[in-house]
């Protein structure tokens, strides 16, 4: 219900906008929001078609690897952990292996892998949904934490910034100078998104079986963090992008040695997954054009300057700095468009400078934060979920925090 009269708020407010542009002698305005629309059905479905290849090769692998036993034996080894936050889930279940991939995948920054993981998770715990249109408390908590997912290096962001630099004449520039911002602004998101949906579904986190875990994954973390951030680095994101391929090639050859050690036909286990990555795409497709038409209109309306303007003159008002007021738009637009919030980072890099306080605010807010919309529309949208119950509610909660504390980091780091 909620995401309705959010989807019904963009579309209204967008359109009496341009109306009364349009009775003021802006004649452009309603064709403008038009095109907007057009053109975001279009993304729509060119983004759907783009995922097609990449579920299908990813279904197929986990097909393989449930074959395999792979899965299981994923699930069996987070499992002590995992159940505190999904009670949901029944022990051994394949939807805990599928969950695990996919929050290692985000957790080396490789987005490309980590959405089909995600939707392959998903799909496993709708077959414990008994309500299908209905989200269950599993689902929940499972999009929330991919909503405030935690990234150890936002490597696309040093890419970006690393070619921004060597246009703009910066020698000696270090593109990874926000990585240690990021990995905390990401980590506190993570935890303020953890406790808002387990005070919700009243789930106790003060459980050793799930606290020793992740004070052991806390400390890997704290070394590889310690070891990469003392490279240069054009090297340190040359690590991570070795890591992070490393990490997936080896799940690959996990899964078919593991296939062929079991005798396991691994091309058909691999054809009959993929077969199920065009179905997948293709119920996408509604969900995921419903939310970019939304968006489209909203901006094209000009409704994103308006509220700019109202913050800053808030933060005026109440004597704060206003300097990183560039930069917030990158997080307003973050929630809604992953492409839309890339696209305000360079224009903010490219204004004011990529080594200014605004685009390195504006980097770590574009490498700590998740199109909670995106994610939302297409997670929910492949298995047909319509009543999305709190999720909404907690995502935004946690991304709010986050933009908050990465505006606060970066005054620490950078101001």
């Amino acid at each position: 219900m909620v995401l309705n009269w959010v989807w019904l708020g963009f579309f209204a407010s967008a359109i009496v906008v341009a109306l009364g542009q349009t009775v003021l002698g802006d004649l452009g305005a309603l064709p403008r929001v038009m095109t907007a629309l057009f053109d975001a059905a279009k993304t729509g479905f060119e983004v759907a078609l783009g995922l097609t290849g990449m579920m299908a090769l990813w279904l197929g692998f986990m097909k393989m690897g449930e074959r395999a036993g792979m899965i299981d034996a994923f699930a069996r080894a987070v499992n002590p952990a995992l159940r505190q936050l999904f009670p949901g889930v029944p022990a051994g279940h394949p939807a805990q292996g599928a969950m695990t991939l996919n929050i290692s995948a985000n957790l080396l920054g490789l987005d490309n892998a980590a959405t089909p993981l995600g939707l392959a998770a998903m799909q496993e715990l709708q077959t414990l949904n008994p309500e299908p249109e209905t989200a269950t408390d599993a689902q929940i908590m499972f999009l929330v934490l991919n909503t405030a997912g935690l990234t150890l290096i936002p490597t696309s962001v040093i890419a970006i910034r690393q070619t921004l630099a060597v246009k703009q004449g910066l020698a000696g520039f270090n593109a990874a100078d926000i990585f240690l911002p990021t990995l905390l602004v990401t980590a506190i998101t993570l935890v303020c998104a953890v406790l808002a949906v387990a005070w919700v579904q009243r789930i106790s986190l003060l459980r050793a079986s799930l606290l020793v875990p992740l004070a052991g994954f806390a400390a890997v973390v704290g070394l590889l963090v310690w070891w990469v951030s003392g490279l240069p680095a054009e090297q340190a994101a040359q690590w991570m992008g070795v890591i992070g391929a490393g990490s997936i090639l080896a799940v690959v050859l996990l899964f078919t040695g593991a296939g062929a050690l079991r005798q396991v036909n691994v091309y058909d286990a691999f054809i009959d997954g993929a077969k199920d990555g065009f179905q997948v795409a293709v119920q996408i497709i509604p969900y995921l054009v419903a939310m970019l038409c939304a968006i489209a209109v909203f901006r094209a309306a000009g409704l994103m300057d308006l509220l700019m303007g109202s913050i800053a003159w808030a933060a005026a008002s109440l004597g704060l700095p206003t300097d990183f007021l560039p930069a917030l738009p990158v997080g307003l637009m973050k929630v809604l468009s992953g492409s839309g919030a890339r696209g305000l980072m360079v224009d903010v890099m490219q204004t004011h400078g990529v080594a200014s306080f605004p685009g390195q605010l504006a980097a770590i807010i574009q490498g700590s934060t998740e199109t909670t919309f995106y994610v939302l529309a297409v997670y929910f949208g492949s298995v047909g979920v319509k009543h999305v119950r709190h999720a909404l509610a907690c995502a935004l909660l946690a991304d709010a925090v986050g933009l908050v504390v990465a505006v606060g980091v970066g005054y620490a780091f950078f101001h």
